[in-house]
């Protein structure tokens, strides 16, 4: 019997729990995969696909439950998503596994300086609700005469 690799365990439990609240899993799944278990960056980003289904699954069963999605925008979102994973499955098989590993370093890298330097701090929710496709229950406080808060 093979030995557990905690190292996986542990990058699998990380990439859920990440993937879970929405911000991205799979950048530490791949990477794990990737760079730390030597896996070619086509066959991780495959065994990444597959694992998200069960992921996503459960984290929108979740936050419908919670009442937190907006139908409307998911549905295009997700319509439009399912023609560009056609267009990004038929480029990458262009581009193959090499090219591709640069890319999605170069990518990571912009998306880190930009979240750094450039973006406006702003919660998930807010962000979220902005774009009209999460939704918040509004709470505002306020000080009473007495100068306790009193939430709605």
């Amino acid at each position: 019997m093979d030995a557990i690799n905690w190292a996986a365990v542990a990058a699998g439990f990380a990439s859920g729990i990440i993937g879970g609240m929405g911000l991205g899993g799979g950048a530490v799944l791949l990477i794990y995969l990737s760079v730390f278990a030597g896996v070619q960056q086509l066959t991780a980003q495959g065994i990444n696909l597959i694992f998200f289904l069960p992921i996503g699954l459960i984290a929108v069963i979740i936050y419908a439950f919670q009442k937190k999605i907006e139908w409307k925008p998911v549905a295009i979102l997700a319509a439009t998503g399912a023609a560009g994973s056609l267009g990004g499955s038929y480029l990458v098989g262009l581009l193959g596994g090499d090219l591709t590993t640069k890319l999605f370093a170069v990518l990571l890298i912009a998306f880190g300086l930009h979240e750094v330097f450039f973006r406006k701090q702003k919660t998930g929710l807010q962000s979220g609700a902005s774009h009209g496709i999460l939704k918040s229950n509004k709470c505002s406080v306020e000080v009473g005469k007495d100068g306790k808060d009193t939430a709605e």
